[in-house]
């Protein structure tokens, strides 16, 4: 497979994640996922903004959240955040605190 095609399939595979977490699960809380997988939303939208940064693309924490968001974060919280519950909160200072 040449280098193109290899980019163009994983930016697909990007593509179909993001819809998957903005669009298909939204019932899914970050907390969760950290708990879970170790990353969430906010972490490939920081990788995006990350990545745009090492290719001298100027890009806020809050830019690279509403590119991978597709709204400001503050509209996606109110729209699909809920309350972690305190296990969730505790798993996730176990894990990460």
């Amino acid at each position: 497979m040449d280098d193109q095609t290899r980019i163009e399939l994983e930016a697909a595979a990007f593509r179909r994640l993001q819809k998957h977490l903005m669009e298909d699960r939204t019932d899914a809380q970050n907390i969760d996922m950290m708990n879970l997988a170790g990353f969430c939303r906010n972490c490939l939208s920081r990788w995006y903004q990350e990545a745009a940064n090492e290719r001298g693309i100027e890009m806020t924490k809050d830019e690279g959240r509403e590119a991978f968001y597709g709204m400001p974060f503050s509209e996606w919280k109110e729209k699909y955040q809920t309350d972690a519950s305190a296990e969730a909160k505790e798993a996730f200072k176990d894990n990460h605190g």
